[in-house]
């Protein structure tokens, strides 16, 4: 028997067919047991160019991936077509663990860190010594960058048939960071003296090092000069204001003749220490760090109560110590952004 409310009886609602299947829904992803795995040297508009032995291979993240950003120096596993033939295009499904991370943030006070490139072993800090001049407090920062990344720092000074290295060099003698002083060849092309170059190439080979520097100081130059075939766009930038034509303009992994690789990043204004914690980089000075232990707590190692004085006054440091001491508090500064004279 039927009546006029049949249609709020609920056994008698109509039902869509699923068209899902009944098969339950997982959280496990696909292991990708046959992935290839591959170093990435160039990251452009969310396409990654990996190198697998000798295939240039173009690949793109997949979804599961989800937010998880890749940089150049990533060592990804891909599936798909990794043959590298053109018009060929590979997923992301992985991304290894990372040895080294170099990072930066956009100021101090932004705690939030950009990975700039991943599993490098050394930081090559390009500087001009005149045109534009060298900018000490910038050094500093990619010295504390390079320390807390766990990379070793070399310093490359071009330009140095226009002014002498000894005064900007002696900011640096007591952290016994390694230098290259390189010149100009003559050349109305702007080339490097031959001497200078096979002298920084001894630095980076076998190695995987990130060229930094500001705009202007001659990085693309040198990286051409590294790497014949590189074509890096060089270009003139106002000492002053900073703005020119900036050259490089993505980071990208070059393979050097005779093994290792450079990473050509583009020229910097800045160089953001917020996700550096000051208190815990004297970690980073074997010879200092002992002395910390009688400091008072949450010391900032630049401070009339700091124990390192004491210590380091007593000879525990060494001869070099109190140089040492002062290096470090400069650092300290530089990342903190307090000057004194």
């Amino acid at each position: 028997m039927t009546g006029r409310y049949d249609h709020l009886d609920e056994s008698a609602v109509r039902t869509r067919p699923s068209r899902r299947g009944n098969r339950p829904r997982t959280k496990e992803r696909p292991a990708h047991e046959d992935a290839v795995v591959g170093t990435v040297v160039a990251v452009d508009r969310g396409r990654c160019t990996a190198r697998v032995g000798d295939a240039v291979v173009v690949a793109m993240r997949a979804r599961e991936l989800g937010r998880t950003r890749i940089v150049v120096g990533d060592r990804v596993a891909m599936v798909g077509d990794t043959s590298g033939a053109p018009d060929t295009l590979a997923r992301i499904v992985r991304v290894e663990d990372r040895r080294t991370v170099l990072r930066r943030s956009a100021d101090d006070s932004d705690t939030v860190e950009r990975v700039i490139v991943a599993n490098a072993d050394q930081l090559v800090v390009v500087t001009a010594l005149a045109d534009p001049e060298p900018r000490e407090r910038m050094v500093d920062r990619c010295l504390v960058a390079a320390y807390d990344a766990g990379l070793d720092p070399l310093l490359v000074l071009t330009k140095a048939d226009l002014a002498d290295p000894a005064d900007f060099l002696r900011h640096y003698t007591a952290l016994d960071v390694p230098h290259v002083v390189t010149r100009s060849a003559g050349s109305v092309h702007g080339g490097l003296d031959a001497r200078g170059v096979e002298e920084v190439r001894s630095h980076l080979v076998g190695r995987t090092s990130v060229l930094v520097g500001h705009s202007g100081v001659g990085k693309s130059t040198l990286v051409n000069a590294l790497v014949p075939d590189a074509d890096r766009a060089t270009g003139i930038v106002n000492a002053v204001t900073g703005r020119g034509r900036h050259t490089s303009t993505s980071a990208v992994a070059l393979e050097l003749p005779g093994g290792g690789w450079v990473v050509d990043t583009p020229g910097v204004r800045s160089f953001g220490l917020g996700h550096v914690d000051p208190a815990t980089f004297v970690e980073h000075f074997d010879d200092l760090a002992p002395g910390t232990a009688g400091c008072p707590r949450g010391c900032s190692h630049d401070e009339p109560d700091c124990a390192l004085d004491a210590y380091v006054a007593d000879g525990h440091a060494g001869p070099s110590g109190p140089a040492r001491l002062e290096s470090l508090r400069r650092l300290l500064r530089s990342r903190t952004g307090e000057e004194r004279g």
